[in-house]
């Protein structure tokens, strides 16, 4: 009878490695989609929802940090680890696509705050030009 709880049990434990596998899988596919279609997005939509894409990463991230940590570092497959680092080289180029965009909405900004500087100053000099 012991012995039939105990093949109950690890077969139990095995059907729930698997799922867990599974799911890191499907979490790893969606974020490198995310990942990618926000790289994308940045470069040519400017109507692109940056706070709402951050969002969605954080709960994938968050499915991540579960699933790994459900599984633990030694029964992750080769493919996965694969499929992270291919995932960290996106996540760089995210990154880099991300910066390039914030510099240029600072850019632009800066150019604003000049331009009403100047259209606001009456002729005479102030003490910035000068600096």
């Amino acid at each position: 009878m012991q012995e039939a709880l105990d093949f109950t049990r690890s077969t139990a434990q095995g059907t729930d490695a698997g799922t867990a596998l599974m799911n890191l899988s499907a979490i790893l596919s969606r974020i490198e989609e995310t990942v990618d279609t926000e790289t994308a997005s940045i470069r040519t939509d400017i109507r692109f929802d940056i706070k709402s894409s951050n969002a969605r990463k954080s709960r994938y991230l968050y499915e991540l940090n579960k699933a790994v940590s459900a599984l633990g570092a030694a029964q992750l497959q080769e493919q996965h680890r694969d499929d992270i680092a291919r995932l960290r080289e996106k996540l760089a180029t995210n990154e880099r696509a991300i910066l390039a965009h914030l510099n240029a909405v600072n850019e632009v900004a800066q150019l604003m705050q000049d331009a009403i500087q100047y259209a606001e100053a009456d002729g005479t000099y102030s003490a910035r030009q000068f600096g």
